[in-house]
């Protein structure tokens, strides 16, 4: 999915090119995680609900590609939606098959000179989505639970309804749009003219159709270090989405969420659907996480233990040209993690990896795609001597294999090994270390 991508959540498994370097932002994003999930997309996202039909659109902008899209069948407590989102498999903008739609764009909220007096232990966005039919279902949640991200959320239902959720509070739509955007802030006055555009266009048109709306994508994308990576115009009382791979709006792909979800749970990556591009190809092929993606579709092409066999003897070849070979072993491990968890969870994202309260409660489940990920994680750790911070984070997320995979035993193990010298730990290591091993005893 993703071939795409967009908050630190995003970068958060993004290692650079260099093993070096890959290590020290490992360490950065590894200490930044363990308490706020700060979107850091700038993205331009809003509602529109005039002649009896009903719309939302956004352009979904930040730095790194390979976007998935995944579906999740409706079970017995959540409702049937569909998700888009970088690698990491958290939700950055999603409906459900009731016209229900979220997506984010970023902001610089200090959440520690707020008063947030309940804020919710999980995602409080994905709950409302599995949960809520409408903005009204959806209020009653959040006049309970505190939103307590960094960011602003466009929520629109079929009904034309839609508010703008902040850390600060709720802005109601007025009129029959709404425009969710960021721009910083220079001198008092916004950096860019993206909102401005769109409001305009808003306001000096009565049109509402996909073409119309299409034109304020294309005038308010961008490009160059942060890119418009697709963007979307989703028709919520017909459950028809219109995808746009990289500010290119001459070919779509239109889902259908009725049918798609009756396929069953699965993910896809989103350019898979386009005819590729010079800008796009030169854009993902020069990504710090094209080696790994490379690596993890070969798993999906070839079976997940041949590739990784393969790669294990290049990898013990210590050949200078397989100098990013381990880091992207190590993101593929992560990886097969990450699409383990969302299946298992329908679709929501792995609260343990953002250190989220709810993270460490869950039941156990066999899935030999953990299996695969300890086989590399276990291979790595042994053959990491320098870098001891990073071996012993190996150690947790082996940890959390195997207590997923109910050996509890082992788990316990590993993350004593792992906490063992906190002066040779990741701070979110210790952490979520600590807290694991006060539940093993």
């Amino acid at each position: 999915m993703k071939c795409f991508n967009k908050s630190p959540l995003y970068l958060l498994s993004s290692l650079t090119n260099l093993i070096v370097m890959q290590k020290k932002i490992l360490l950065l994003l590894i200490s930044l995680v363990s308490y706020n999930l700060n979107m850091v997309k700038a993205c331009t996202i809003f509602s529109c609900s005039r002649g009896g039909e009903t719309f939302v659109a956004a352009n979904e902008d930040d730095m790194t590609p390979f976007t998935r899209i995944w579906y999740n069948p409706a079970t017995n407590d959540r409702y049937g939606s569909v998700s888009f989102g970088a690698p990491d498999m958290q939700a950055a903008a999603a409906m459900n098959e009731y016209g229900l739609f979220y997506d984010f764009a970023a902001a610089n909220y200090d959440l520690s000179k707020l008063t947030l007096k309940n804020p919710y232990k999980g995602d409080l966005m994905w709950e409302i989505l599995g949960k809520c039919k409408t903005v009204k279902e959806a209020m009653v949640l959040l006049k309970k639970y505190d939103f307590a991200i960094s960011a602003k959320a466009l929520l629109a239902d079929k009904e034309g309804n839609s508010i703008v959720i902040t850390p600060g509070g709720i802005i109601e739509k007025t009129g029959d749009f709404q425009v969710n955007s960021n721009c910083n802030m220079i001198n008092g006055k916004l950096s860019c003219r993206r909102p401005d555009l769109a409001n305009e266009m808003l306001a000096g048109s009565k049109a509402n159709n996909i073409d119309f709306l299409k034109t304020i994508l294309d005038k308010t994308h961008q490009e160059g270090e942060l890119n418009t990576l697709y963007s979307t115009i989703c028709d919520l009382k017909k459950g028809i989405i219109y995808v746009y791979l990289f500010h290119d709006y001459n070919n779509v792909y239109k889902i259908d969420l009725k049918s798609e979800l009756k396929k069953g749970y699965h993910i896809e990556n989103l350019a898979e659907h386009f005819p590729v591009s010079f800008a796009y190809e030169n854009f993902f092929k020069n990504h710090a996480l094209y080696f790994k993606e490379s690596i993890f579709q070969e798993m999906l092409e070839k079976g997940t233990e041949t590739t990784i066999d393969h790669y294990i003897a290049e990898s013990r070849k210590s050949d200078p040209k397989n100098k990013n070979l381990d880091p992207a072993l190590l993101e593929a491990a992560l990886q097969l993690i990450k699409y383990s968890w969302n299946e298992h969870h329908n679709g929501a994202m792995w609260d343990y990896w953002f250190s989220k309260p709810n993270g460490y409660d869950y039941q156990p489940y066999k899935d030999s795609r953990l299996n695969s990920a300890e086989k590399l994680l276990t291979y790595l750790s042994t053959k990491e001597e320098k870098d001891l911070k990073l071996r012993n984070f190996m150690y947790e997320i082996n940890g959390f294999i195997n207590f997923t995979l109910g050996n509890t035993s082992t788990a316990k193990e590993f993350y004593e090994k792992a906490v063992s010298n906190p002066e040779e730990t990741y701070p979110v290591t210790l952490l979520r270390g600590k807290e694991m091993l006060s539940r093993l005893k």
